[in-house]
């Protein structure tokens, strides 16, 4: 395999492809296979892009008939087929089966074209300028979402002072033994603490690039109630845990609390294929016209692979309730069994955005390492890299997720040099 090109031509700024140096040329359901003909189960899936996994069927074939028509392809955002069939779907799918009033954005082609349609949007509608985020988020890495993200190497990249936010500790990160919102809730209520009441609050329900760190329903529901009870907007970014990635469409929904915003991309397509939707209330709808826009905002297969998978995913719950929820059992046992035979590990996470911490920094990126050279893309996650990032496609059949969760297994025991136990089934159930 020749790689030469990239690492004399691309830039060093590149990251993935240090860690699985290998040159990929298929890629089929959870499996993509590198020019060499070694072939990888994948339990990385485009970065949470692929929750359907590659080049799914029935998405392929909505996409080629598409292209092939001489439909519109580019768009901005003029009205097509395309869109309005998925607005229809969208709304006829998600949006009223959940009761949600939500207006539809779409705001660029990724992730953190969301986010900075969500911040601009708040400030506009409160007329305040300051956001919170959380302790560990990650929202994207132009300005305005570097400056609700915590990763502090991310934000070094901007070269210029991010301001206009602050940061707050996340669900457990004072390990219980501070009332989390106790002093937040004191300061807004202090016309004397000198803080300013803040425009909105966003939150991931998951932080997958954080460490896997999964809040607590009833947090996330009690932050719900206090930015009700002082009109702050609160805004969830569901970019990377949402389209089913938690077991439900959207990761805030057994919560029992509406958002006022929510940023979604990344599998909204179902195809790979760059979307981005920013939700909001309806009366939060003050925009101008053209008053925040962008070129590709208006993907016109990415409106058809959507559609199709809305219709075949989404439409009833037979999906959500059924091969999902025993891939979530079967990956979640699984971690069980591996974390309980390692000493300090523990299992993070909900649904198939899952992890597994280890106590020693160094041992999660070994684990992937190893889980590489034996056929299975893996990442990490963490301020120190010390999570095990899960996050394999939620079609992935079950023998060739027990088959990847082997892989693991065997890679952790190699590492730590402990005798891993790990029964394919064992532990399935109760996970459940």
């Amino acid at each position: 395999m020749d790689t030469t090109v990239f690492t004399t031509i691309e830039s060093e700024v590149r990251s993935y492809s240090r860690g699985w140096p290998t040159v990929f040329t298929q890629a089929k359901g959870a499996v993509q296979t590198a020019e060499d003909g070694t072939e990888y189960l994948d339990f990385f899936s485009g970065a949470g892009a692929l929750n359907y996994g590659h080049n799914h069927p029935l998405l392929q074939k909505a996409l080629v008939e598409y292209l092939t028509s001489d439909a519109p392809v580019h768009s901005l955002d003029m009205m097509t087929p395309a869109k309005r069939d998925f607005l229809q779907t969208f709304s006829d799918v998600i949006l009223k089966p959940r009761g949600l009033d939500y207006k539809v954005m779409f705001p660029g082609p990724t992730g953190t074209n969301t986010v900075e349609a969500a911040l601009k949007l708040a400030r506009k509608v409160t007329g305040r300028q300051h956001i919170l985020s959380f302790t560990n988020a990650f929202h994207g890495m132009t300005l305005g979402s570097l400056s609700v993200t915590g990763n502090s190497m991310k934000r070094k990249g901007a070269g210029i002072p991010l301001t206009n936010s602050s940061k707050i500790p996340y669900d457990d990160y004072f390990n219980g033994e501070t009332e989390d919102f106790m002093w937040l809730e004191r300061v807004l209520e202090d016309s004397g603490s000198g803080v300013d009441k803040p425009a909105a609050i966003i939150v991931e329900t998951v932080q997958g690039e954080g460490g896997v760190r999964a809040a607590r329903l009833e947090w996330l529901k009690q932050l719900s109630d206090l930015c009700g009870k002082h009109e702050i907007l609160l805004i969830v970014d569901d970019v990377q845990a949402g389209c089913g990635r938690t077991g439900s469409f959207f990761s805030f929904e057994e919560a029992g609390f509406t958002p006022d915003i929510v940023c979604v991309s990344k599998s909204i397509s179902g195809y790979g294929l760059p979307m981005a939707l920013t939700l909001f209330r309806s009366e939060l709808d003050v925009w101008e016209p053209g008053e925040h826009n962008g070129t590709f905002r208006g993907n016109n297969p990415a409106f058809v692979t959507a559609t199709a998978t809305l219709k075949e995913f989404w439409a009833d719950d037979s999906f959500q309730k059924g091969q999902l929820a025993e891939a979530i059992a079967t990956v979640h046992g699984a971690l069980e069994q591996i974390a309980a035979s390692v000493d300090g590990a523990s299992v993070r996470g909900r649904g198939l955005l899952a992890g597994l911490h280890f106590a020693d920094t160094e041992v999660a990126n070994k684990v992937a390492a190893e889980s590489f050279r034996n056929g299975l893309l893996v990442e990490t996650s963490g301020p120190d890299d010390e999570v095990l990032k899960l996050m394999p496609a939620l079609t992935t059949p079950k023998d060739q997720l027990e088959r990847g969760m082997g892989i693991i297994a065997a890679a952790v025991a190699k590492v730590t040099g402990t005798d891993v136990a790990y029964q394919p089934g064992a532990g399935a159930l109760a996970a459940a």
